[in-house]
């Protein structure tokens, strides 16, 4: 029989807090504070109210963990950075408004005087 090596996550759909609270060294308190401070970790719960994180519930937490004890930043210094990985690319580009009105209206007058052209 051969075992998983420590700190391997099973492949389950759901995990219960202590599950989670093993996997990840954290107490259960620690889970819980972290789950109001921070919306992306968001369990379901069931009918009896027990907690079940998913996997990528799991992964949030560590990501949390890493930047809180590793990187040393604060609760909103960490959500602030997970927030800005989340964002789609065209937000994370500093684009200036001005100038992609710019351009924009540049193109419009260009396609209209191809159309004048055409027409």
């Amino acid at each position: 029989m051969s075992e998983k090596p420590r700190g391997a996550i099973a492949e389950k759909l759901y995990y219960r807090i202590g599950e989670v609270a093993k996997i990840t060294g954290l107490k259960p308190h620690v889970l819980r504070y972290w789950e109001a401070e921070f919306d992306l970790v968001l369990p379901s719960k069931n009918r009896t109210k027990q907690r079940l994180y998913r996997r990528k519930d799991v992964d949030m937490i560590m990501a949390i963990k890493r930047l809180l004890y590793k990187e040393r930043y604060s609760i909103a210094g960490a959500k602030k950075k997970l927030m800005k990985g989340l964002k789609p690319k065209a937000e994370k580009d500093d684009v200036d408004q001005g100038e992609l009105k710019k351009a924009l209206t540049d193109i419009k007058e260009e396609l209209l005087s191809i159309k004048d052209l055409l027409d």
